[in-house]
């Protein structure tokens, strides 16, 4: 399946990023694919940024190559964000972006665009206390633990980061919402890449 501008553009720089962190650890495609759950030819995909990845398979593939889902991201370095750093977590037809910097201790802002069936793609689980969401455009189904919570525009629900949770944009039209984790996702010791507005 093609893959849609929004994928594209997050597997392409998320892709590079897991293959010379592979590569580092000196780690086959054999062995990433197998402790992941995926086949070779995926993870291959993967690191070329010619496949969508879900958020539960990122977090896998993640977690054997022994680093944080946050390590991946490219963080915004200017105390006024304008717009938000683009980001991607794993999940389909959405597009994502990052408003808070690495520096911030207590809380980390991201917002969804998501398409229509656009989400995470399966359940997981993050490495913090609490996630809140509210639906700024459209609508989102969100199961928390088998409990699922319809959220219309303008309506926020909180829940544990550590209950598995599956989200998506049931409309047929585009949904946005802004989720804020406390605390941020850890970078466990891994480069802290920022990003200039200005930088081309």
């Amino acid at each position: 399946m093609p893959l849609s501008d929004e994928n594209r553009a997050g597997m392409e720089d998320v892709g590079p990023k897991l293959r010379s962190t592979r590569v580092a650890q000196g780690l086959s495609v054999t062995f990433v694919a197998e402790q992941a759950g995926v086949t070779k030819g995926f993870i291959s995909l993967a690191e070329r940024g010619k496949t969508r990845v879900s958020v539960p398979v990122l977090l896998r593939i993640c977690e054997v190559l022994g680093i944080t889902i946050g390590s991946l991201f490219t963080y915004p370095d200017e105390p006024i964000v304008h717009g938000g750093i683009p980001l991607y977590m794993g999940g389909v037809d959405l597009q994502e972006y990052l408003l808070t910097p690495h520096d911030e201790k207590w809380v980390q802002v991201m917002r969804t665009t998501m398409q229509p069936g656009g989400g995470s793609d399966g359940a997981y689980t993050l490495d913090a206390e609490s996630i809140f969401v509210v639906v700024l455009q459209g609508q989102l189904s969100l199961d928390i633990g088998g409990e699922v919570r319809i959220l219309d525009t303008g309506d926020s629900t909180t829940f544990s980061a550590r209950t598995p949770h599956n989200w998506f944009n049931p409309l047929d039209t585009e949904s946005q919402v802004m989720w804020v984790i406390s605390p941020p996702l850890p970078l466990v010791g891994e480069a802290k890449p920022t990003a200039n507005r200005d930088r081309g």
